[in-house]
Order: C-alpha cells, then sequence, then structure tokens
C-alpha cells in the first residue's frame, strides 16, 4: 500500500531577513506608486524653493533678468528697513502672546468637556466649529466688524461702562482684536487636548484622592505630566502657525499693517514687498530667514522637550 506524504511547508524566512524575491517584485510597483508624489515634491515644492534660494541673493522685480547682489537683501533688512524690523516685533509679540493664551483657552474648556456628562457631543461642535472657518476671510470680516467703532464689542464694553476707541482703528487695541481671533479659534488644540485627557488613567486620580491631594494638586501632578506629549504637540503646530499667520492681519489690518503698522506681520510686509512691489528678491531673502527661525524655535522646543515632556516608557 502506497503512502501519500504531505509534501513540508517551506520554512519561514529568519526574522529581519527579508525575501529576496518579494523584495524585487515590490519594489517597481512601489516606485510607480510613489512617482506622483515624487513628481509634484519636486516640481511644486523642492524646485521653487531652490529657485527662491537662489533669487534671495539677487534683484528681482519679475520683469528684468536677476542681479546677483549676494547678501545685500539679508543685510538691509537687518540694517536699513525699519519696517522690517516692525513686522519682527509685532509677529514675536504675536506669537508670544497668542500661542500660550490659546493653549490655556483650549486646555480649560477641554478639562470642562472632560468632567461633563451626556451633552458632550454637543458642546464639542459648539466649541469647535470657528476652527472649521480657519484663518479665512469671511471670519476676519466679521471680527473686524465687531471690534470697530460703532460696533458691538464697543457697545457691551460701553454698558459695562468702559469707554474704548475703534479696536481697528487705534494702534493700542488692533493688534489685540487679531490676538483674540487666533485665541477663538481654539478647537483643534482642544480636540487634541480632549483626546489626551481620555488617556489619563483614572486610577491615578481615585489613588492621589485619597491620599488627600486636592483637585489643583491632581491637575499639576497627574494631568499635567500626562499630557505632556499632548501640550508638546499643540505648542510646536500652534508656534508654526502663529508664525505664518497672514489673513487676520490682512483683512483687520486694512492690508496696509494696520494704524502705525501695528497689524504689521511678517508674512504681511512679505506680501507687501513681493506682490505689490515687485521686489521679488527681497521677499525670497525675506521668507527664507521665516524658514530658518520656524526651524530654531521648533529646534528648540524639541531640545527642551527632554526637561518637561514625559512618557510612559521612560522616567
Amino acid at each position: 500500500m502506497t503512502t501519500l506524504r504531505t509534501p513540508a511547508p517551506p520554512r519561514p524566512a529568519a526574522p529581519g531577513v527579508p525575501r529576496r524575491g518579494y523584495r524585487r517584485r515590490s519594489q517597481p510597483e512601489a516606485f510607480a506608486f510613489l512617482t506622483p508624489w515624487l513628481l509634484g515634491a519636486v516640481a511644486l515644492t523642492v524646485g521653487p524653493m531652490v529657485v527662491s534660494l537662489y533669487l534671495s541673493f539677487t534683484d528681482y522685480d519679475l520683469f528684468t533678468a536677476p542681479h546677483w547682489v549676494g547678501f545685500g537683501n539679508f543685510t538691509h533688512m537687518f540694517t536699513d528697513d525699519d519696517r522690517y524690523l516692525r513686522s519682527v516685533e509685532v509677529t514675536l509679540i504675536y506669537v508670544l502672546v497668542s500661542v500660550p493664551v490659546k493653549l490655556a483657552v483650549s486646555l480649560g474648556v477641554a478639562l470642562l468637556l472632560n468632567s461633563r456628562r451626556g451633552t458632550n457631543g454637543f458642546y464639542r461642535a459648539a466649541f469647535y466649529a470657528p476652527s472649521l472657518l480657519g484663518a479665512s476671510v469671511a471670519a476676519a470680516l466679521v471680527w473686524r466688524a465687531l471690534f470697530t467703532g460703532g460696533g458691538p464689542v464697543n457697545e457691551v464694553l460701553a454698558g459695562l461702562g468702559w469707554h474704548t476707541p475703534s479696536w481697528v482703528d487705534d494702534p493700542s487695541f488692533s493688534l489685540a482684536s487679531i490676538v483674540l481671533l487666533g485665541v477663538w479659534q481654539f478647537g483643534a488644540p482642544m480636540v487634541i487636548f480632549l483626546a489626551g485627557l481620555k488617556q489619563v488613567p483614572a486610577e491615578l486620580h481615585e489613588a492621589a484622592a485619597i491620599d488627600g491631594a486636592g483637585a489643583l494638586r491632581r491637575f499639576r501632578h497627574i494631568t499635567l505630566p500626562m499630557l505632556s506629549p499632548v501640550i508638546f504637540f499643540n505648542l510646536v503646530m500652534e508656534a508654526i502657525h502663529a508664525f505664518q499667520a497672514f489673513t487676520p492681519a490682512f483683512v483687520i489690518g486694512g492690508g496696509r499693517g494696520g494704524p502705525a503698522d501695528a497689524d504689521l506681520f511678517y508674512t504681511l510686509y512679505l506680501f507687501e514687498v513681493g506682490f505689490q512691489d515687485f521686489r521679488m528678491g527681497y521677499a525670497s531673502a525675506m521668507a527664507w530667514v521665516l524658514l530658518v527661525v520656524i526651524a530654531i524655535v521648533t529646534a528648540i522646543v524639541f531640545r527642551t522637550a527632554k526637561l518637561w515632556v514625559f512618557y510612559e516608557d521612560r522616567p
């Protein structure tokens, strides 16, 4: 009687050793699928960046051939251009004020929503709705109407006994109105904070409460350390977004930097130099300085993260 043998299954490859045949078959298909993205990245991102880097060392006005000036554009912006220095000052004030306030408001609202039950869905949607508008012209126009001399904000403040001038026309209040607009759109970081709060183990709060820790102490020693990775992420994203703010300043400030250049954001001055004065070489130099500054700020935040960001897999 003949016994049929079942062929032995092929031995699996050793861990970490890829199958050569599979790799050879998958590489062409992978590159084929990546080709549209690679072409788009080269044509729409890498290529324009290289061209703008070259133009930053030239005097170029879109109508004549670029004229090489070396570091002349960079020297001029830091020594002879007072409006450039003013734009740097306004942008730094906006970033240093709006980012911490926006994160604090979004975290506070997230804590309130995390402690409520039943109507969370409605409140989440209501608080997130302003972020759907983004940096839109419509939102900026509405904001400008709210903060004009006869607008609802001044009427409410006058009813409370505070008489303020037109916010958008007064150098002392104009930038504050733009900061409030940025803070009002706190929905995106709020949702991220809310997701992070859901990951904080309730057992830690219960154990701390049994030991006599109050709500403030539990927030400081449990909630904040557990949320530090989320705070780190929101800080980086909101700082980059604040450096790139343009539409609110353009609309509320009337397109020319507002009263006494109080709203002269960096990006607004870059737009004015490049697309109104047609000084494309100078505008390219400004763009690269902004890129370097954002990279440095991001690197500093990453560098200092090990001092205040805590993960579960390391102390």
